[in-house]
């Protein structure tokens, strides 16, 4: 495949994730998604599941429509990468440990109370905050992954 069928398969994905981890995942799954036990690893799959349908959705048009052609082997490989790396990001504790293993800790922690530079309000409280260095690790852990799924479905 070339260069511009790998381009428009990151794009799709790219933009399909933005839509299915901001606007399809449910409030529920992002707020069970990280905890302990199976309570926390079925939220994790059933978003993971809305995403890749999500995925599949805007990918496939696109494909269709700019007459892309990819095996079907390089697609379930790069969508089972894609999802397999998505469902263990979104565990938190995994991502908050390789955040601590990689020098990020702090970083991570930016946004939140538990930052040491965290803003605060007029009375001293911790302010509210529009982002934070947890949600910024977690997107580019995750477009990473996207890059290497993209790589994958385009060459397999």
């Amino acid at each position: 495949m070339s260069a511009t069928a790998f381009a428009s398969v990151f794009v799709a994905l790219y933009v399909a994730h933005s839509v299915g981890d901001h606007w399809v995942q449910t409030s529920c799954q992002s707020a069970d998604k990280g905890k302990a036990g199976w309570v926390g690893r079925l939220a994790g799959a059933r978003h993971v599941a809305t995403l890749t349908a999500t995925k599949l959705a805007l990918l496939l048009p696109v494909a269709a429509l700019l007459g892309l052609n990819f095996s079907v082997l390089g697609l379930v490989a790069g969508m089972g990468v894609d999802g397999v790396t998505h469902w263990w990001a979104d565990r938190r504790s995994t991502l908050a440990w390789l955040a601590r293993v990689t020098g990020k800790a702090e970083f991570y922690s930016l946004g939140t109370a538990a930052h040491p530079a965290h803003p605060v309000s007029t009375k001293g409280g911790p302010a509210a905050h529009l982002g934070t260095g947890a949600y910024a690790l977690d997107q580019s852990f995750h477009h990473l992954w996207l890059l290497v799924a993209a790589l994958i479905i385009a060459t397999v």
